[in-house]
Formats: C-alpha cells, structure tokens, sequence
C-alpha cells in the first residue's frame, strides 16, 4: 500500500463524512418546513486493483438520497386553503414564468388576484370543475390557476321552480264562484303553499300558491304575490292571479295526469317563471308540499370549502355554492428519484419515470385533506444521532491522512 494511497483514502473518507454531515445540517435546518424531505447520504466503496502481494487503498463515494416518498404526519390548522395529500400524489404548482413543478408544500393563500400562492411563490394549479383529464397522461395545458372569486356574485332571476309531495284525496270541493281565480272576498283553497322567488335586481319576493279541489281528482292551481295580499294576508288579493292551471289525477293510483303539470307565469315586469307540478300526487289525508325555485340574490363570498375529492367551492352569504375547480394530482413511477429543486419543489427525470395526472381519490394518488399541512418527515433525534457518527467518522479518516502525512515525514527524513 502507497502512503499516498492511504491519504487519499483518508481524504475521501473525509469527503464522504462531510457530505453525510451537509444532508444532516439541510435536515435539521428543515426539520420545520412543510413537505420537506429528508435527505440522507449513502456510501460506497471504490475498490482499486490489487495483488496478492500488495493492497491498494481505495475509498469511499457517495449518492444523496431523499425519502420523498415518506408521508410526514399531518398538521391540521384553521385555514380552509392549507392542503396535504394522503396518499402518493403531489400539487401541480406553477412558477411566475410557467414553468410547471410538484410539490406537498401546501400551504396557500390568496395572492393580490386571489390566486393561491405557497410560501415559495408557486401557484397551485388546478382544472376548471367539471373537466376530465385523460388518463394517465400530463395534460398541463388544461391546468389554470386557482383563484379565489373577488368581489359579489351577481344576483341571479329565478326562471323556474318546482313542487312534490302530496294533496289530499277525499276532499270537498270548492264552489266556482269562492275559487282563488276569482279572487273574492269569500275565496277558498283546500292547501296553501309559498315560493321563494328574486326578479333580475335580485330582490325577494314571496309567491302564494293555492291548491283548490274542484270535484273528484281535479284541482285548480292559482299564483298570486303576497304583497298584493289582504291586510292580515289571504283573499281578496289587490291584483289578480299571476297564473292558473288546473291539474288531473287518477283517482285510483292518485298519479297526475302528465298532459298538464306546467304552469306559466310573469311577475310584474315581465319576468317569466316556469313552475313544474309532475311530481305532485294525489294521496292520504294530509297535504304535504315541498318546494324549491332557482335564482338567488347578489351576494359576498363568505369562504371557501375543498373536498377530499379536490373540488374548491365557494360559499356565498345567501347560501349559493358554485364549485369553480378540482385539484389534481401528479403521480411519476419512481418519487425518490425526483430532481429535488429550491422552493421545496421537484421535477421529473428519467430516472423518476413520467409523470401522471389524474383526479384525487383515483389509483394510489390519495385524497387531499383542506386545513391541514404535512410536517417535514425529518427525526431531529435520528438527524442528531447521526451527526455525531459522521463526526467520530470524519476525525477518525483525518488521523488516518495524519498518520500517513507523519510517514512520509519519516520517508523523507530517510535520506538525512
């Protein structure tokens, strides 16, 4: 063995203990930051060619290593926007030039243009709700920015409504001349219901609608505004009817008569509503009306809700949910081997395989979980342990470049 040799060696064994020592500092460091991956420093040995009757030293090399495919424990917060995955997917996030990256750094907010942004600056990215990416591929020309809506929703007219559930069978019927479309003082119904309706400034207006047996299996239908109403409310309303129809059931099975369950109506202004009645039954004896209508009034987002499934929502104050995105997330073959970059990100190489873009909940990409972050996976006892290993290491290689620094004093000294 050459004493230069053994040098070497002991500088290469000082070499490897000061990148295993470098992993370390970089995990500790990081032990805080969320999605962080442990890095690690793994070593192997260089062999050189060697006789039977000599050995000559080689040394050590080394490969980092980062556990990114280890979950760290979740941390659960009050934001809605702070996001980890369960599972093995990753964030599509983008930076300010485009460039596309993954990453399970999820904790966002909403930048100046409602954009949601992580602590790096990456923006998350995300499908507009309702698209389908094709499977198993990249498609990152379908992505576009999640932003959180700014400003009111504006209101919307009601054009429709609805009314299920039950009149009832067996009832007395009602004179012609004391019906609800005739609006008199002695006016009667045989069931009394309400709508909710907004005209196209989004103001509310409440619509009473009478049921009125008329004789065996047919009912009369009238639609008046309650602010036209009697003092105290009821007949004789100020206007006449906004609308009338008259339904037929069969007096057998109490089923409607499908030829006639729609009922036309204008509200003052010409606003047209479209009222539906095919799921009304003639059945029992008690009345049981349930109903419903669109539209609704010019509200303020009040906040925002994401689901395991990645759909974002946003909830207004008058109770409307529009569902504007749904989150993906990237898969690639081999996650250890990712390119890891500044800004806790990575990207995809050959060694990691391509990446795969898909739904949440779908194959092994997992579910994301809103208000909450994924902690680094870092040991701080594991990291300190291995500090002083890589110490005790590092000072042993350098007595052995020392010892055989000291030889070749010896060597040279030879000659005196």
């Amino acid at each position: 063995m050459s004493l230069y040799g053994m040098m070497r060696t002991g500088v290469s064994g000082m070499a490897a203990q000061s990148s295993k020592l470098a992993t370390t500092a970089d995990n500790i460091a990081n032990s805080d930051t969320t999605g962080y991956k442990r890095a690690s420093t793994e070593f192997s040995s260089m062999v050189m060619p060697n006789t039977g009757r000599s050995y000559t030293s080689g040394g050590v090399t080394t490969t980092v290593i980062n556990s990114i495919s280890q979950q760290g424990i979740h941390k659960y917060t009050t934001s809605a926007s702070d996001l980890a995955v369960d599972g093995n997917g990753f964030f599509v996030v983008q930076d300010p030039g485009g460039t596309k990256f993954l990453t399970r750094a999820g904790a966002f907010v909403p930048d100046g243009q409602g954009r949601l942004v992580n602590a790096a600056g990456f923006q998350l990215m995300a499908y507009p709700y309702g698209f389908t990416p094709a499977s198993g591929s990249a498609d990152y020309g379908s992505l576009v920015p999640v932003a959180v809506p700014q400003g009111e929703i504006p209101a919307k007219a009601t054009t429709q409504g609805a009314f299920q559930g039950s009149i009832p069978t067996g009832s007395t019927p009602v004179p012609p001349a004391n019906l609800p479309s005739a609006n008199g003082v002695s006016a009667q119904s045989t069931v009394s219901s309400s709508l909710v309706v907004y005209d196209a400034q989004g103001t509310q207006r409440i619509l009473d609608v009478h049921f009125t047996n008329t004789g065996a299996g047919t009912w009369e239908v009238a639609v008046f505004d309650r602010a036209d109403a009697a003092p105290g409310g009821g007949f004789p309303y100020s206007s006449g009817a906004l609308g009338t129809t008259n339904l037929t059931f069969d007096p057998v099975t109490g089923a409607i008569d499908p030829a006639a369950t729609t009922l036309s109506l204008s509200l003052p202004g010409g606003q047209a509503i479209d009222l539906d009645f095919s799921q009304m039954t003639e059945t029992g004896t008690q009345p049981s009306v349930v109903q419903n209508a669109d539209g609704y009034a010019g509200s303020a987002i009040e906040k925002i809700e994401i689901g395991k499934d990645g759909v974002v929502s946003a909830i207004y104050g008058n109770g409307t949910i529009e569902k504007l995105f749904s989150i993906p997330l990237a898969e690639v073959p081999s996650p250890d081997r990712l390119t890891v970059l500044p800004g806790n990100v990575f990207a995809a190489n050959s060694e990691s395989g391509d990446v795969s873009i898909g739904l949440a909940n779908e194959k092994t990409r997992g579910s994301i979980v809103s208000g909450a972050l994924e902690n680094s996976n870092v040991d701080i006892a594991e990291e300190l342990t291995d500090m002083i290993a890589a110490q005790r290491s590092y000072t042993a290689n350098s007595k052995v470049f020392q010892t055989g620094s000291e030889l070749m004093d010896v060597l040279v000294n030879l000659k005196r």
